[in-house]
């Protein structure tokens, strides 16, 4: 499975940036998806999960209320969208893929990453 990361950007804060994932090859190997984002001089920290049928999500508090992560299986495609953005969302954001459908923030049981994009959010 690989998987392509892109709409990233440079926003004001206040702005918004919709972030795509489309996977390909053997995509049916497939459960949950993440993102997650990494500052410089930082660890990479969970953002959003969502199941396969797209059903449940999770984020991690910082992102709640402006946030979004939703899933196309039809376009083996994930969405962030991403509202009110403030300076601190600043990072590279990295999509991943797990083999299962139990949703969870730990990045080690993530399987397939993508390359990540970049985001900049200016104040």
């Amino acid at each position: 499975v690989q998987l392509q990361a892109s709409g990233g950007g440079s926003v004001q804060a206040g702005g918004s940036l919709r972030l795509y994932c489309t996977a390909s090859g053997r995509t049916f190997g497939l459960g949950a998806m993440g993102w997650f984002r990494q500052s410089p001089g930082k660890e990479r920290e969970f953002v959003a999960t969502i199941s396969w049928s797209g059903g449940s999500t999770m984020y991690t508090d910082s992102v709640k209320g402006r946030f979004t992560i939703s899933r196309d299986n039809a376009k083996n495609t994930v969405y962030l969208q991403m509202n009110s953005l403030k300076p601190e969302d600043t990072a590279i954001y990295y999509c991943a893929g797990a083999p299962t459908s139990i949703l969870t923030i730990h990045a080690e049981r993530y399987r397939y990453w993508g390359r990540g994009t970049q985001v900049t959010v200016s104040s």
